[in-house]
């Protein structure tokens, strides 16, 4: 798809395009390092990508692209992709030609490739129909959520005061950590980018082979009631270090939050979600390619600082407001990742022959 088209790419596009490829209708653009995830398609435009990505041609008129598109987007072909990809793990994994040219694919007759290129262009139409209007109803929900806390929050006689004045910025430790590889599962600070949705740290989890170990890196050992701040999105991922928390993983884009005067950490949490703080963590973002807000800038955000008893308050209704919102944003996701699935299994029998799609489309 146009690169335009999207609202949460925010990679920059280099000075210098020489090194880009062409596409042309009809070619498939295999993304190297996330074949392994399925983010490959055949396309519809003309136009350029990067060098880091593979240009296939069809040498064959046995071949329709439409059926391709949805054969190689496959989760058979998908996990071959996997087990043919080089790296130490799975951030640095690669698919290269000469491995993905070993795949063996099946080509039934061209009219059979074309019905079911049919079927599942208009039955993945109508789930991904549904999907987007769940995505609007969650985009809905957190613009209703991101209100509310701007409602109790950003009121005109609550003072507001530089974060620094609440709270020490502790960066973290800018070095190359040992990987762990130990099969666990540890709680991650920044594993999802939720647009303002507050996630407890407790409750995401995920293997340690996707990340670098900086666990306590430096000494900066995270103590209970401590908040991690992800200076890389613009609305500013906070994280609350919950307790029965012992080990877990940051990446560099993480830092340190632990208040020193007379603030509620639940408050504090809130208020730096506001919609005061969003634009200004965004008017500070710096870098092309990589975009983050420094740690000095973020000692100097807003925040609004009530009396203590005045902040106990506004986190009562907040959270008791807040949790009816959270559970309908769950319901949402829920029935998306289960839309996801079935239009992943739809696929797959689809091309496998595990059902025969013919007369249907």
């Amino acid at each position: 798809m146009p690169k335009d088209s999207r609202s949460d790419n925010f990679n920059r596009t280099p000075e210098s395009l020489n090194a880009y490829q062409l596409v042309q209708p009809g070619d498939l653009v295999v993304n190297r390092m996330k074949a392994w995830q399925g983010s490959l398609g055949v396309s519809s435009h003309r136009g350029i990508v990067s060098p880091d990505y593979e240009i296939l041609r069809p040498t064959t008129a046995d071949a329709d692209p439409p059926y391709l598109h949805w054969l190689l987007r496959s989760r058979p072909l998908i996990d071959q992709y996997g087990m043919r990809s080089t790296g130490i793990r799975p951030s640095q994994w690669r698919l290269y030609w000469d491995q993905m040219k070993t795949i063996e694919v099946v080509l039934p007759p061209l009219t059979e490739q074309r019905a079911i290129a049919d079927y599942l262009d208009h039955e993945t139409g109508q789930i991904d129909t549904l999907i987007a209007k769940q995505e609007q109803l969650i985009a809905t929900l957190r613009e209703r959520r991101s209100s509310l806390v701007d409602q109790v929050l950003l009121q005109d006689d609550i003072e507001r005061v530089p974060l620094r004045r609440v709270a020490d910025v502790i960066d973290c430790a800018h070095v190359t950590a040992t990987f762990v590889d130990d099969d666990r599962s540890y709680p991650v600070a920044s594993i999802r980018e939720c647009q303002g949705k507050v996630v407890d740290l407790s409750s995401c989890r995920h293997t340690t082979r996707d990340f670098y170990d900086l666990l306590r890196a430096g000494g900066r050992e995270p103590r209970i009631g401590d908040l991690l701040f992800v200076r890389n999105v613009s609305v500013g991922l906070v994280s609350v270090v919950a307790p029965g928390t012992r080990d877990f993983a940051v990446g560099q884009e993480t830092v340190l939050l632990r208040r020193t005067g007379e603030i509620n950490t639940d408050y504090l949490r809130y208020a730096l979600t506001t919609s005061v703080v969003r634009y200004e963590i965004e008017g500070r973002m710096i870098g092309s390619t990589f975009r983050r807000i420094n740690v000095p800038a973020i000692r100097t955000l807003p925040i609004p600082l009530p009396p203590p008893a005045e902040q106990r308050r506004a986190v009562e209704h907040l959270d008791e407001q807040t949790s009816k919102i959270d559970v309908l944003i769950a319901k949402a996701e829920r029935f998306i990742e289960l839309s996801k699935e079935r239009r992943t299994a739809l696929i797959t029998a689809a091309v496998t022959g595990q059902i025969d799609v013919r007369a249907s489309a």
